[in-house]
């Protein structure tokens, strides 16, 4: 006989039914959402630095350019670890949120539309504020930031908070985590693909002149905004959440407070946090240098492209497979494979920073293990739910999963900081160009950009090798506990 658990009142998804045309544009929908949200992120979290640093203040004399740089990125890095403590609360709000359309899908439509004006505005420089008033800007500036980390948050925390309403089987969340991350992987390095095309045709229509511009960066923002927009819709309007007897059995709302208890007493999710914490950390500061690698260090800034093809085509390999691979292979051991590829890949950039072929290799070694690392990352934390669940008689789906988009803040911010200050402290701001670069230059962008990334990726595996316990057996164990006990109460 089924567990009651497993039995959906609406036809949405398992893993042992035929697949439908209705479950196959479920997937579809589930999927495309996250190819601009990942687009979004990766514009936020890595090209916004690249704009500040090479053109928002292109029209300010040097000093004060350098300067409004550094506070600007000193700003967002105390915005975004302070905001860090609200992604919780927002988990919170996604848990209590009560409405017929269910508790996720409301926020993607929201998310979508407030995020997609505001990154418009900022890739704007205010409309172009910063040229006619830079205090008021950097006023509004902050304000707007906010506003934009927080619904764009509301927007992330319910796409990958939506999984557990699918489904409790960890094969299918496999499945939709799968698929996600697949057209994620499009998304993101997508738009490191075509920043520089998309930048310099604009600006060219703008300006009369492929050098990088305001115009041609507020353009490249409004393109990321309608995408983000129509993906975030997508998923609002044509995925449906099913029902279960374990879903149903929330105990219903819940204070802020139990958001930050629910985290803190679920050990295995804090482990898993830790260790994705630091690879996102390494993860988000490397990809956020290499504009600078190709632009100073190899002095081949038209080769930048390859930076955002070789992650698309390992993506477009591996997201598809590890599904496959992980029947056969569990994700512990896919996950320890791929922190390997990635140690070998930074020690090439250390070695060869200026060789175009090692840093190709690098770059395969680099992405090839990304989705499978992030994927196995993203299924442990969803498991984390019915462990938290079975040791605190709550369940709590949107609080646990606002544990990545949160811990990506955290990585975002030191990675914003990190590559503002190295910019900064290399020369590679304004009109800099490859040949002012000296080796002491050289020596702070290598130890920065690689080596104390390379750090965070041992300690990231040592975390997860010994910390780490929820695996495929250990979670489908803890269902089954689960919903005895449940089935007792009944």
């Amino acid at each position: 006989m089924q567990p009651s658990w497993k039995v959906n009142r609406k036809p949405a998804v398992h893993p042992d039914r035929q697949l439908s045309g209705q479950v196959l544009a479920q997937r579809t929908a589930y999927a495309f959402g996250n190819l601009g949200q990942s687009a979004f992120y990766q514009a936020l979290s890595t090209y916004f630095i690249v704009f500040v640093t090479n053109v928002l203040f292109i029209h300010a004399p040097a000093a004060e350019a350098a300067r409004y740089i550094g506070v600007i990125t000193g700003l967002i890095v105390a915005i975004r670890i302070a905001e860090v403590f609200i992604d919780p609360l927002l988990g919170n709000l996604i848990d209590n949120t009560r409405t017929r359309f269910g508790r996720f899908r409301p926020w993607q439509f929201i998310g979508g539309l407030v995020s997609a004006i505001l990154i418009c505005l900022i890739y704007s420089g205010m409309a172009g504020l910063v040229n006619v008033n830079r205090q008021l800007f950097m006023v509004l500036f902050v304000i707007v930031f906010i506003v934009l980390d927080v619904f764009y948050s509301l927007r992330d925390i319910s796409y990958w908070g939506m999984i557990p309403a699918l489904s409790a089987d960890s094969h299918e969340r496999g499945v939709y985590t799968s698929l996600g991350t697949f057209t994620g992987s499009l998304g993101y390095n997508g738009i490191t693909a075509i920043v520089v095309p998309v930048v310099a045709f604009f600006s060219y229509v703008f300006t009369g002149s492929r050098r990088e511009s305001q115009e041609g960066w507020a353009s490249f923002g409004l393109l990321v905004a309608v995408v983000g927009l129509v993906t975030a819709w997508v998923v609002a309007f044509c995925v449906k959440e099913s029902d279960s007897d374990l879903r149903s059995s929330d105990a219903g709302h819940a204070s802020p407070l139990a958001a930050f208890k629910a985290l803190a007493s679920n050990d295995q999710l804090l482990w898993v946090a830790l260790s994705y914490l630091l690879y996102a950390v390494a993860n988000v500061v490397t990809a956020g240098v290499l504009f600078y690698l190709f632009k100073f260090v190899l002095n081949m800034q038209s080769y930048f492209w390859v930076a955002g093809l070789v992650p698309v085509v390992t993506g477009l390999i591996v997201a598809p497979l590890f599904p496959v691979a992980n029947k056969r292979i569990p994700r512990r051991y896919l996950f320890i494979a791929g922190m390997v590829m990635m140690i070998v890949a930074y020690l090439i950039f250390i070695l060869a920073p200026k060789s175009l072929p090692l840093i190709v290799i690098a770059l395969i070694l680099f992405y090839l293990p990304q989705t499978a690392i992030q994927m196995t990352a993203i299924l442990c934390l969803t498991d984390s739910i019915e462990y938290g669940q079975l040791k605190t008689g709550r369940r709590n789906e949107a609080v646990t999963l606002s544990a990545r988009p949160m811990l990506d803040k955290i990585a975002r911010a030191v990675s914003n900081g990190i590559v503002g200050m190295v910019a900064i402290a290399a020369g590679m701001v304004g009109s800099a160009t490859a040949a002012d670069m000296t080796a002491a230059h050289i020596t702070v962008f290598k130890i920065s950009a690689f080596c104390a990334p390379l750090v965070c990726i041992v300690l990231s595996l040592l975390v997860f090798v010994f910390a780490v316990k929820i695996d495929e057996k250990r979670h489908a164990a803890i269902v089954e506990e689960l919903s005895a006990a449940l089935a007792a109460q009944a």
